[in-house]
């Protein structure tokens, strides 16, 4: 995708061969500000300051983290050590534990003078899977959007928090039909969600549809319902860090009540996601998939432009008052209207999944 007109990722290997670049995402859309990732615990600190975010480019930056920790020492201690450092980062989203395996499936068996390359090449591997994988979705999710179009002509999206490509490593997963309905000229406009606390969608998702020039409006998190009662939501897609086997979704906290709505009000709701994002080792999902806590500050305080272009964070909160954060919700299956993968679409249950991956049914 692009920014300003150039061609971005939001993860590349340096000039130097080695060492890492990304966007920090906590400084769009105000200011473009690319960050070096020199070691592992540069990569922890990048993912859990959320300088990285969205469950596959977690997945890729700890792979990377990997492979920098491989390179200062590649002994198994090493190993060990950093895949469990990594792991820590993020509780919730399962990409990050799925590209950590990845890269140590990769290099345990070899020799230690094998191992950094062997690391770094699988990490290449998985953001080059990513992109094709989050472009196969696009493809997969646009005929829904063209559906709609072709009986109303223009189509109204909501979105919440981002799954575009800022939160992958290029197109997105949510994000990616709408830039493929954009592209083939369908009339698309976007409800997006601020998602509070961090505002996501106010700054990233709008950040993205604005650079690719697709129409699109910023909402309050508690509008969404109110659109849809009025007639003025067609479709509700949004991305997910954790979907366990029996179509339970996991994502940034809201989304369970957008889907209260969207089944209320008959809007079809779905869900997009890469098949690294599946967690196949977890029946379900209410009531067991852990929540992250995030810091309170996220909720007492906000960050954002000066008159004067400068940047400011702001209490916004009663002086004194405590604050609960929890970074995610879990939306049953049964409110979910289906998925949209890189190998198709499917209903949100165990046997949709498993028509989709039919290599996971038990033997």
């Amino acid at each position: 995708m692009k920014i300003n007109g150039k061609p971005y990722r939001t993860i590349w290997v340096a000039a130097d061969g080695w060492s890492v670049e990304v966007i920090d995402q906590t400084k769009l859309p105000h200011k473009l500000e690319i960050v070096a990732l020199k070691s592992a615990d540069d990569a922890a600190k990048a993912i859990k300051q959320m300088i990285v975010r969205g469950a596959p480019l977690i997945g890729a930056t700890a792979a990377y983290g990997l492979a920098m920790a491989l390179r200062a020492d590649s002994s198994d201690e090493s190993l060990e050590a950093a895949c469990a450092m990594l792991a820590e980062t993020r509780p919730t989203a399962i990409n990050l534990r799925w590209a950590l395996n990845e890269v140590a499936s990769a290099v345990r068996n070899r020799p230690r003078d094998e191992r950094v390359a062997a690391a770094y090449a699988r990490a290449s591997e998985i953001c080059e899977e990513d992109v094709e994988t989050c472009r196969r979705i696009g493809e997969n999710g646009l005929p829904l959007i063209e559906e709609i179009a072709a009986k109303k002509g223009k189509v109204n999206l909501l979105t919440h928090c981002n799954a575009g490509w800022l939160g992958c490593v290029d197109w997105g997963t949510a994000l990616a039909p709408i830039y493929m309905a954009y592209d083939k000229g369908i009339d698309i406009h976007v409800w997006v969600d601020e998602t509070r606390p961090r505002n996501q969608g106010a700054s990233l998702s709008a950040f993205e549809l604005s650079g690719h020039g697709v129409k699109h409006t910023i909402i309050p998190d508690n509008a969404g319902g109110h659109l849809m009662q009025d007639g003025q939501v067609d479709i509700c897609i949004v991305g997910t860090d954790r979907v366990t086997a029996n179509g339970d979704v996991a994502n940034k906290i809201g989304t369970y009540l957008k889907a209260l709505a969207a089944k209320d009000n008959d809007v079809p709701f779905h869900v997009a996601l890469p098949h690294t994002t599946i967690d196949w080792t977890m029946p379900k999902g209410v009531g067991v998939i852990p929540i992250e806590e995030r810091s309170a500050d996220e909720v007492l305080k906000m960050t954002g432009r000066l008159p004067d272009g400068g940047l400011a964070t702001v209490e916004i909160a009663n002086p004194g008052s405590t604050a609960a954060n929890p970074g995610f919700d879990v939306t049953p299956a049964r409110l979910v209207t289906g998925f949209i993968t890189e190998r198709g679409r499917s209903a949100a249950s165990e046997e949709g999944l498993l028509s989709l991956y039919p290599e996971r049914r038990p033997k």
